[in-house]
């Protein structure tokens, strides 16, 4: 099975541009955007809860821990929320007015949770409908550990925010690319 591939900017760019034009517009988009801001699975999103990610005030934190039951390799781990994520998952809660722990953040047209392959049928969809080939779920989580590694951040760093027990999957992970490779060259 060939690996997800990563986003051209353009490709990324289009991405959103469909998603802003389609029903659901905000909740695919923050769908999208946990995916490529914090490295996630989609079936670690797809358990993610209001209790999880909100503080007692109600606040999105900067970091939640994944049970060791949620993820695939079966070990706990913490996902830290980007300050620009937050905001935005911010807005997203507050406009549907629903704080309780105990709800998924995010939900199906029939207000449910989304199950992980459920999610990433829908994700399929929108990189589809969008034009980009060769795209999935996995996409989003490749893409935010070569983007990492592009603006130099260590394959240690990169496994322990993967999830991963051996630097080895993480570098399967990392697409070479021109920034990539110009990075590299200027260390020279």
């Amino acid at each position: 099975m060939s690996q997800a591939k990563t986003l051209t900017p353009a490709e990324y760019e289009r991405l959103f541009a469909y998603v802003a034009e389609r029903k659901y517009a905000l909740r695919n988009k923050l769908i999208l955007l946990t995916g490529f801001k914090t490295g996630m699975r989609v079936g670690e999103i797809a358990q993610l809860t209001l209790g999880m990610i909100l503080d007692a005030d109600g606040k999105v934190k900067s970091e939640f821990v994944l049970t060791a039951n949620m993820t695939k390799g079966g070990f706990a781990r913490t996902v830290y929320i980007p300050s620009t994520l937050r905001a935005q998952l911010q807005e997203y809660i507050d406009l549907r007015g629903d704080t309780n722990p105990a709800h998924p953040l995010f939900v199906s047209a029939g207000g449910r949770a989304f199950s992980p392959n459920m999610l990433t049928q829908n994700l399929f969809w929108l990189f589809r409908k969008a034009g980009i080939a060769n795209a999935s779920s996995h996409t989003m989580r490749r893409q935010y550990i070569t983007g990492l590694a592009t603006k130099g951040t260590s394959i240690k760093v990169l496994s322990t925010l993967a999830g991963h027990r051996s630097i080895q999957v993480t570098a399967k992970y990392i697409d070479t690319n021109p920034d990539l490779l110009r990075n590299a060259a200027e260390l020279a």
